[in-house]
């Protein structure tokens, strides 16, 4: 399935909060890539933090990025969405 991005947050620790087109927020965690070709540049934590959403997924100068597939599917839910969810709040797309 694809979702593209729609807006992302770096965290700490190497994780970015994005939010995907269908409403979905998802905590995405970069230390596995970190040591995989030219994502070694984002250990430097200014560079890390300049993510940005570019063409539908997630980017950073120097042309590095993410497959969106990938962010969606091996990204967690949101605490604040299963929050949301456990207090019997139904979630609808696109509200914020």
């Amino acid at each position: 399935m694809y979702v593209s991005v729609s807006k992302v947050k770096a965290l700490s620790d190497y994780r970015l909060e994005i939010t995907f087109e269908n409403g979905e927020v998802r905590i995405f965690d970069v230390t596995p890539y970190l040591d995989t070709g030219v994502f070694g540049t984002l250990r430097d934590e200014r560079c890390f933090r300049r993510a940005r959403v570019s063409f539908d997924t997630v980017g950073w100068p120097g042309g590095i990025d993410l497959d969106p597939e990938v962010l969606f599917e091996k990204g967690v839910a949101s605490t604040a969405m299963m929050s949301v969810a456990e207090e019997g709040v139904p979630y609808l797309a696109g509200m914020t």
